[in-house]
């Protein structure tokens, strides 16, 4: 895939969920600066919204501070998307959806069994009409799941699961049937990096499964431009130098003192990986783009937006979907 170099746009998230989790905060003025600077690349940007006050979860005081937060920025002179969470009072979704043409639901950190019905109540009592058609385009933030993106009616979702995929040192590849490739249908995730661990165990490697798997997932790959890639490994002694398209393959060694401490080993020897052939499998950056490939391939495969939500079956599960 080559690269362009081109100019992107950008839909920017406040990053709250990660200050939550990291036990830090963002200081609004200083979000709408940041906003104001980039405003140009800036297709969407989500209001700064606020968890896990006066609870774990979002409640009455995390909607009222995240409404109070959309408001200060509007009177900023901006237009965030604003946000509604799991576990808010419904009225704020409720006002949202009067007041505005797109929106954002945020389900991070719950599992689909709790999520379905949430969801299916979003959706059936408030996001859609009558007819099942969404009055207002809506985002997901943190939709991951194959089964919630192809049920409800979204207008956009969002997921880091591509690059913690690939960073993992694995793929995602559709299913191939009946000479197709298939995305209605949950996706393999094929490790294949030559550092993953997993490549000593039967059947959890692309160097160990079964060879017409394997040739499924190489025609894949190189359907889309890619190649596995090669590697070798070698020992070296201390003090070796990188050479060109060689870099360490563990981290350095260590060894334990008397009095328990560790310290480097600068007598013990190092695995080193040689890039015989730049893939997937030894280039995580690869991985990535392999990996957007797969969800603008699945996107493409989405109905196109607005589409009908049936709320008759919404006691259904999935709707059949497996």
């Amino acid at each position: 895939m080559k690269r362009t170099g081109r100019a992107v746009n950008l839909f920017l998230d406040s990053g709250a969920f990660s200050a939550w989790t990291q036990k830090t905060t963002i200081n609004i003025k200083d979000y709408i600066a940041f906003i104001k600077e980039h405003e140009q690349r800036l297709v969407l940007y989500a209001n700064l919204d606020v968890i896990g006050l006066g609870g774990k979860t979002p409640n009455e005081i995390t909607a009222e501070q995240t409404l109070r937060n959309q408001k200060i920025m509007e009177e900023a002179g901006l237009h965030p998307l604003p946000c509604f969470h799991f576990g808010e009072p419904e009225k704020y979704l409720q006002y949202y959806v009067e007041n505005y043409e797109y929106i954002a639901l945020g389900v991070a950190g719950n599992s689909g069994n709790v999520l379905i019905p949430w969801l299916n109540r979003c959706f059936a009592e408030f996001i859609c009409g009558d007819d099942g058609f969404p009055k207002v385009k809506v985002h997901g933030f943190a939709v991951t799941s194959l089964k919630i993106m192809l049920r409800y009616p979204w207008y956009s979702v969002d997921s880091t699961s591509w690059a913690l995929t690939g960073g993992m040192g694995s793929i995602y590849v559709p299913r191939f049937k009946n000479g197709t490739w298939v995305y209605d249908e949950n996706s393999w995730k094929v490790a294949v990096s030559s550092l993953n661990p997993k490549m000593k165990d039967a059947g959890q490697h692309i160097s160990t499964i079964p060879l017409g798997e394997k040739q499924v997932i190489l025609d894949y790959i190189h359907s889309k431009g890619y190649v596995l890639g090669k590697s070798e490994f070698k020992d070296v002694k201390p003090g070796y130098q990188l050479a060109e398209n060689e870099r360490w393959a563990e981290g350095k060694p260590m060894k334990k003192e008397e009095n328990g401490k560790l310290t480097l080993d600068r007598s013990a020897k190092r695995k080193v990986e040689v890039l015989v052939e730049k893939g997937v499998s030894n280039m995580y950056q690869l991985r990535d783009e392999l990996n957007i490939v797969y969800f603008q391939d699945l996107e493409r495969f989405v109905p196109a937006w607005p589409w009908k939500f049936d709320k008759q079956n919404i006691q259904n599960g999935f709707d059949g979907l497996e």
